[in-house]
């Protein structure tokens, strides 16, 4: 039998518990989930690839289907490189939807054989806002903002 591989793409700047419930959701539906952490040179990024590619991994470390690599291609380019026939994507709410909608028909587009698959996030993250999170006051404005703090995983506050 063919083995089931679902691509999850992102930034991951930095994983949160939202990311985290989407990938343990997927996994009952796919053999494998890469999460695939993209190198975007024009975006800048709160945390270094490396400290993001750890935490990934610390926080799905128990689970043997789950792989995590980075990538500097096509969204599709990558899973055809890596077997992935599936592109797993979460929602908060329809602006995501009508966003990841349109990449999924350019996606569709370009190679036919991958699909997008999408997973609605639960109740308690999708009500999370974007935060812009400042590399020297993390730690000190998530302590003293617990809602902040329970969206994010206890990992991240290890970082100096």
């Amino acid at each position: 039998m063919k083995k089931q591989t679902a691509l999850f793409p992102g930034s991951f700047d930095p994983i949160t518990k939202g990311h985290q419930s989407i990938v343990e959701r997927a996994l009952p539906m796919f053999d494998k989930v890469i999460v695939a952490v993209g190198c975007n040179t024009a975006k800048h990024s709160v945390f270094s690839l490396d400290k993001r590619i750890e935490w990934i991994k610390q926080t799905f470390a128990k689970y043997d289907k789950v792989e995590v690599v980075t990538f500097d291609s096509l969204t599709v380019d990558f899973c055809q490189q890596v077997g992935a026939k599936y592109i797993l994507r979460g929602l908060r709410n329809s602006s995501d939807f009508q966003y990841e909608r349109n990449i999924a028909r350019i996606n569709q587009e370009l190679a036919e054989d991958i699909e997008t698959v999408f997973l609605m996030t639960k109740p308690d993250d999708a009500r999370k806002r974007n935060f812009v999170i400042r590399k020297r006051r993390f730690k000190i404005h998530s302590q003293r903002n617990n809602h902040i703090s329970r969206r994010f995983q206890k990992i991240i506050f290890c970082h100096e």
